[in-house]
């Protein structure tokens, strides 16, 4: 995807036209709830997912979708060719696990 983004930036941009992505981590969506509850432990499923997680919790929605809003809109018109991580840390964050 990031590959595409930047291609697209690279060839439209003298257009005016500004091309990015967002790349959404563990999203808590009713897909991933549906995934979880059919595990055969669905609290110890949900723990160690949001374990995983660098901020301790999955991405909301919503955030996801105010990254887009903010991309889409003027605000951002100085952006193009970036990929946005919406992910709460895990691509950039390499953290130790938490010993008890």
């Amino acid at each position: 995807m990031l590959s595409l983004t930047l291609a697209m930036a690279a060839d439209h941009v003298r257009e005016g036209i500004r091309v990015n992505c967002v790349n959404p981590g563990t999203v808590d969506t009713p897909w991933v709830s549906r995934l979880l509850d059919a595990a055969p432990d669905p609290a110890a499923e949900r723990a160690a997912l949001r374990a995983r997680q660098p901020t301790g919790r999955l991405v909301a929605a919503d955030e996801v979708a105010a990254a887009i809003a903010y991309l889409a809109s003027p605000l951002s018109g100085a952006t193009t060719g970036t990929a946005l991580a919406v992910d709460g840390g895990m691509q950039g964050l390499r953290l130790r696990p938490v010993t008890p």
